[in-house]
This record gives structure tokens, sequence and C-alpha cells, in this order.
């Protein structure tokens, strides 16, 4: 990850906070190193132009995760953008204090049929490709049944779950500020949106944004850790999560089929707990120890993390 907005390296600098505030005393903890490299779950690993990643396996499938190192950036729409909702202001600062690894697509169908067997709950498992399609239909429980399942194959203390709404729009943002990853405009060779691929596409179809992240705008809306909206304010704010209670949930995305400004990286969608939206999804997030939250501008930046590998005693 390069040293921009989002990055540590150019957003934890003195300039944003005062010296010797609580939150900058929080944030300069968060970038203690972390030992942890190779993940134990991972049976590859590897450095590149994005930053580090690592490959989980799950039977026959390969899910790569990406790193997110901690940051911070600013998270909702300035008032000027187009096709502001409501709930996206005020802009303002977020810290996030932990990095985080984030699948690099949404969940696919075949990685949910690895992990739980059974049928496929997609309209479209029927269709050319389909493995390689955003397993949809799938409901705020499933995906934590799909968590709990995956979890008792991991080694102790690497724990998956869903992103919340802020490490989403953190990931999503890339060190960008636009209301896409690439601009203000949407554009139909990047993403899956307004029905013109007619369905779902297969998640790796458009590029990744600068942090390896395919489809972060269109194809399946995507479930978030929180539950309503947290409402925002002007003030800056650590590691912002709304508890899960009652039936609301977050989503963010868009999805194929929606309007372009559904997708955008500050959108915010709500979805019931117990509603199986065939335009929604979700993506695995893992809290696992990464490879080095200690150096700003990233592994991809200066390539301190070791030659890419292979972990001989796993699948």
């Amino acid at each position: 990850m390069a040293a921009a907005e989002g990055s540590p390296g150019a957003s934890l600098w003195p300039g944003f906070l005062p010296w010797g505030s609580a939150l900058w005393a929080e944030a300069d903890r968060a970038r203690a190193p972390v030992a942890d490299w190779p993940p134990r779950w991972a049976v590859a690993w590897g450095d590149d132009a994005h930053g580090a990643w690592a490959d989980l396996q799950v039977g026959k499938v390969a899910q790569r995760l990406r790193w997110m190192e901690p940051g911070s950036f600013l998270m909702g729409s300035p008032a000027t953008e187009a096709g502001r909702q409501r709930g996206e202001g005020p802009q303002h600062r977020v810290i996030l204090t932990e990095g985080f690894w984030l699948a690099d697509t949404p969940c696919t169908q075949a990685l949910w049929m690895a992990v739980m067997g059974g049928k496929n709950p997609s309209h479209f498992a029927e269709v050319a490709q389909a493995p390689d399609r955003p397993v949809k239909n799938v409901d705020w429980d499933d995906a934590q049944a799909f968590l709990v399942k995956l979890q008792r194959q991991l080694p102790t203390g690497c724990e998956p779950a869903l992103p919340s709404e802020a490490q989403w729009e953190y990931a999503c943002r890339a060190g960008t500020t636009s209301a896409y990853w690439w601009c203000d405009e949407m554009d139909p060779a990047r993403a899956n949106v307004q029905g013109r691929y007619k369905g779902t596409t297969p998640v790796k179809k458009f590029g990744p944004n600068p942090w390896g992240l395919h489809d972060m705008h269109g194809n399946v809306w995507e479930w978030c850790a929180d539950g309503a909206y947290r409402t925002y304010s002007e003030a800056p704010v650590l590691d912002p999560v709304v508890s899960p209670e009652g039936d609301a949930r977050a989503v963010r995305g868009g999805s194929w089929i929606g309007h372009a400004v559904d997708a955008r990286a500050a959108c915010r969608g709500l979805g019931r707990r117990g509603d199986r939206d065939p335009l929604q999804g979700f993506r695995l997030a893992l809290r696992s120890p990464g490879p080095d939250q200690s150096r700003p501008g990233g592994p991809g930046v200066l390539g301190l993390v070791p030659a890419s590998g292979r972990n001989p005693a796993r699948p």
C-alpha cells in the first residue's frame, strides 16, 4: 500500500491529530510490530505492488486475503459528491488501530460450498463460471454460520468475521478520496452495476483497487458486522462499530442491478438480519496478526515482507 490517504505513512502523522492527544496515543500504540509472518493459516504468501497477501485454502478452494494495515481515512461523502444520500455525512476522520486481513473478492459460490456443503443458495448457480461468481441469497445469520464453520478449520487465535462498516470503507477507498476508487464517475469497465451484465459476474472480471481488492463497487451488496447506522459527527473516532442488536444490519457496495450511485464508497445500505436478498453476499475478514504493523508506507512499498512461499504442511 503506497503512502497515501488511508495509509499510516500519510494519515497518522501529527498534522491530523494534536501531539499528546488520547487519539494520537492510541494510534501510536497500534503501530507496534507483529511478528506472525507468514500467517499460520496460509498455504501461500507474498508481497506485491498491492501489499502483503496470503492464501487460505478450504478443500480445493483457495481464497486470497490482503493485509489492511492500521491507518486513518475520511469516512463518508463530502457535501458536494454527486448522488450523496442521507446518513453519509458529515465526513469525518476515522482511525483504525488494528490491522486485519480482508478477502480480495466477495465470498464465491465455490468457497461457500467448500465450507458449508449442502445446496448452493445462489440464483446463478447453473450459469457459466458459477463457482467463481459471488454467493448470494445469504442472510446475516447464514454468513455467521459460515464464519463459525470456517473457524473450526483455522489455528487458535484466528477469528473469521465480517468487516465493520469503517473497515469496509477504508479498504474500498484504498487511499483514495473520490466516489469510486478510480474517480468520481462510474466506469462500466471497472464494476458490475445497472444490470449491464444481466447478472453477477465472476469476482475477478474487473481489476483490483490499489490495495488489491476486487468488486468493492457493484456485483453484490456485502453484509457488514454493524447493526443499525452509526450517526456521523465531525469529531474523529477510533474503531467505530455499532453493536448488531435487533434486525437491522449495515450493507455496503451496491449490486449488479443497482444504481451506480449506490456503489459509491460512502454509500450506506441497510438489510434485515433474516432476509435472504438475491442481491446480497458478503466478504470474509480475518482477525489475525499481520506481517508488521510498525512501518509506515506498507509492505508493497518498503519490501520488508519475506519472500513468497508455500507451506508444505498444508494442502
